[in-house]
């Protein structure tokens, strides 16, 4: 999993520690530091990679927005500010996201699953069937969605189980792609399972039967899947 290099540029220094709380619990993201001005964020651009950019608009000295357009090839940017006037302003700087403070970390996730990433699998449309492809062994494989039948969480590796029997294992984190697939009805049962609801065949209160598996529900999430299992 590539891991991409965040940047904050605020100068209150308790919204740049919710800042760097928030990153420190996505997988993908690296914190390489804190700015309080533009003038620091531009030495800082310059000794570093930097993939993103949380930025205050109401900076000291030169403003965020200000500096954002002095930037030739801006990284991708989320604004973090108490100002919610200057959004149509951000967005034609064409800011990845607006993010109005205080900042829950729900909106948080919510903007970070815009950013654009080199390792995130990409998905195609074929004769109405949806599929993403997926690095295994260097190589990137096809997986239809509507054959996943369930997803286990091994620690910073998944295994997708297919309806066809085969499964593949690739790198990534389960709370990943459980947002990636949730419009795809992956239901999460279980802190280290996610199952495909259009195939599951039998549940009840502590498992669920899907393709031939035999899933566990876990306690915390039990109230959550009976609720969308006894609507179907």
């Amino acid at each position: 999993m590539i891991t991409l290099n965040c940047l904050i540029v605020e100068d209150e220094p308790l919204a740049a520690q919710v800042l760097e709380e928030y990153i420190q619990f996505v997988p993908w993201m690296h914190y390489v530091g804190r700015c309080s001005n533009a003038v620091q964020a531009t030495e800082a651009m310059q000794t570093q990679s930097v993939d993103i950019l949380f930025l205050d608009i109401n900076l000291p000295g030169i403003k965020g927005l200000d500096f954002l357009r002095s930037l030739p090839n801006p990284p991708q940017t989320i604004v973090t500010t108490a100002y919610h006037e200057y959004a149509v302003e951000g967005f034609d700087l064409h800011v990845t996201d607006y993010l109005l403070k205080p900042i829950s970390f729900e909106r948080f996730f919510q903007a970070t699953n815009k950013i654009k990433r080199p390792d995130l699998p990409t998905t195609h449309a074929s004769k109405g069937r949806r599929f993403y492809f997926f690095n295994v062994n260097k190589k990137m494989m096809r997986v239809w969605l509507d054959e996943i039948v369930m997803v286990e969480s091994l620690r910073e590796y998944v295994r997708i189980y297919m309806s066809n029997g085969e499964s593949i294992m690739t790198k990534y984190p389960l709370s990943s792609l459980e947002l990636m697939l949730k419009e795809h009805q992956l239901l999460r049962v279980h802190r280290s399972f996610l199952v495909a609801i259009p195939h599951i065949s039998a549940y009840s209160l502590t498992e669920i039967n899907a393709g031939g598996h035999t899933i566990p529900v876990g306690r915390q999430y039990k109230q959550a899947v009976m609720d969308v299992l006894e609507k179907l």
